[in-house]
Order: C-alpha cells, then structure tokens, then sequence
C-alpha cells in the first residue's frame, strides 16, 4: 500500500503572529527506507512556544527552519519499516521529526520509548522537554531553598506547571500568575499552588506585593514583558531570576520590550540567568528518573491539551500565543 506523507513547510517568515500564508501544507508520497533508515508514522507533534523564533532568520541557539522545510518539532512515532538494526518494527521513538505525518531517518537524534507502561503524550510533557526545562532550570538555576518564595509566570503553561510543582516538593512557597479564572482555579485547587495571580483581572505588581510580602526569592519567567518588569521590582535580597522564554513579545513587530527594572538587580545583589535545556542533555536520565519518581508517587500531575489532525496545525500553534492551553499543547496526527 502507497501511504501519503502530509507535510507543513515553512512558506514566508511571519511578521507579528504567524498566519496561514507563511505555512505550505503538501502531500507527497512516502518512499521505503533505504540502507539504515526507518520510516516512522508520527502519533504525536510538541507545540511550544519556541517554535516561533525557529521561524525568524536571525542568529539564535538553534538554525532557523528554512524557507519550504518541514517545520521543526519533537514528536513521538512509531516505527512501520525498518533497515536500522538500532530500531525493530514496533518501537515508540522520541526525536526532532517536524509537522508530518512520516518520517524517515538514519537513525540519528531518535531515541527509542516505552510505549506500554507511560503513555506517549508523557515524552512530549513532564517526561520530556518541558519538564526537563523545568527541573534543570528551577533546581539548576533556580536554586531554590526550603522556605523560599517562588513565583512563577506562565505557570498553567508546559513548563510552569511543572516549576511550581517542584518547587512544592522543595517545601518552597509557590505563587502562580496565569490569565483566566479556570487556568488560576487548575493552579490553586488542583495542583496546590499557594497564591496565584490572574493577570487578566489583577494589576500584577500591586498583587505580587500582596501574594509577596518579603519580596521574591526566585522568580521564573516564561513570560518576559511588563511581567518581568513588575516581579524585579520585588525582588528579595539575593534573588534568582530564570529566564526561560518570554512568550509575550515573540510575535512583536517591533524591538523586544527590556526589563525597566534591571536595577533591581543591582540594589537586591541578585541575578538574571538565562537557560537552555539542550545544555543538560547529558542529565536527562537522572531528571527523568526523579520526576517519573514523583508522578508515581502522585507528588507531580501532568496535564496534555491535545487538538486532533494534522490539518490543525496553524490554528492550533496560535492557540500557544492567545493563552487557550492549560498543560502541555500537543498536535495528534490522526485518530483512528
């Protein structure tokens, strides 16, 4: 049977929010795997936030996506053919294999899963990339403290969810700014945030007074902009400042919005620290064997939004930008 490769390439380079003319969705047919090559069917596409600055042509960690490549994303797939003997027909794979619907690969950058005893979504949420993020960067970076206030942005997000979390199981303070009453209500009554700050309906720096009395012992950011700007104003003395991503001026047409309040650094004796996970490759297993420790232990819950079809993709990427998502944002290809 001839199968039919469904691709989304890189068409323009967006300016402001990506729209459904910078995509090209192509089919093309699906050839068999040559000499030490698997063909893998793609269940599961990660959404994340950092896909848009792939998208830019500018210098970065990371080449930018070129113009009519499939677009770069991890995923999780099944492997249907194989000439590899690293890969048997059968095995569950986690790698970087983009928006399609299959892949074919050498081998190189795939790593093979558990498909029977964790669910798939896992590898793509708290058991990957997002809860990697958050461990090395809170625990790393971070360096929290028992007794330690906490607070984190984007926290109903992939990786803030899971900050928090943690920083619970520190015996930290945990303070959560999120927007809506349902992301702030999944955060206080579900995963036992100890404050948490709606920043559609609140001032957030008059709040952070409030949820803060004596000032922010590590700060998160996921968020960047007037958030950022609002948590250097309360620093404690000696505060750490993460910066994990800064979602709101990813799609900002003009110059990124720097922190106002930098000098809070000075005053405070603080830092600001920027991380990436990709340094901490060399870590992954001893992360992952905590964080599945505490998922068993029912101290860590993982949350997946998942939008079904491939078909879906540009829509649902914006939904990352307008704040739709609470947990992990996940694409699955198909449903049978």
């Amino acid at each position: 049977m001839t199968l039919t490769n469904h691709q989304f390439r890189l068409a323009a380079r967006p300016a402001g929010m990506p729209k459904d003319s910078d995509w090209k969705f192509t089919a093309e047919p699906v050839r068999e795997p040559g000499p030490g090559e698997v063909l893998v069917e793609i269940l599961y596409v990660s959404l994340d936030p950092a896909m848009r600055g792939w998208m830019n042509d500018r210098k970065s960690y990371i080449a930018p996506v070129g113009l009519g490549d499939v677009m770069r994303a991890g995923t999780v797939g099944r492997v249907i053919a194989s000439n590899n003997p690293k890969f048997a027909v059968g095995d569950h794979v986690l790698g970087m294999q983009g928006v399609q619907a299959y892949a074919l690969s050498d081998g190189t950058g795939l790593t093979r899963i558990d498909g029977g005893n964790v669910p798939l979504q896992l590898y793509l949420s708290t058991l990957g990339m997002p809860g990697m993020t958050a461990y090395f960067g809170l625990l790393e970076v971070g360096k929290p403290a028992p007794g330690d206030t906490v607070v984190v942005s984007g926290a109903a997000g992939a990786v803030g969810a899971v900050v928090g979390q943690i920083a619970r199981i520190k015996e930290c303070r945990v303070v959560g700014i999120a927007g809506g009453a349902a992301k702030c209500g999944y955060l206080r009554d579900v995963l036992g945030f100890d404050a948490v700050i709606d920043y559609k309906a609140e001032e957030v720096g008059a709040a952070l007074g409030k949820a803060c009395p004596k000032g922010i012992d590590v700060y998160f950011d996921n968020v960047g902009g007037a958030i950022l700007d609002a948590a250097l104003a309360r620093l404690a003395m000696h505060a750490r400042v993460v910066i994990c991503g800064a979602i709101s001026q990813y799609n900002n047409t003009g110059p990124t919005a720097g922190p106002a309040n930098y000098l809070s650094l000075l005053v405070n004796r603080a830092s600001m620290t920027g991380m990436l996970v990709f340094d901490y490759a060399a870590r992954y297993h001893e992360a992952g064997r905590e964080l599945a420790a505490w998922m068993a232990a029912g101290r860590l819950q993982s949350r997946e939004d998942v939008v079904v079809g491939i078909e879906k993709f540009p829509e649902a990427l914006l939904m990352l930008f307008k704040g739709e998502n609470t947990g992990k944002l996940l694409l699955e290809v198909t449903r049978d």
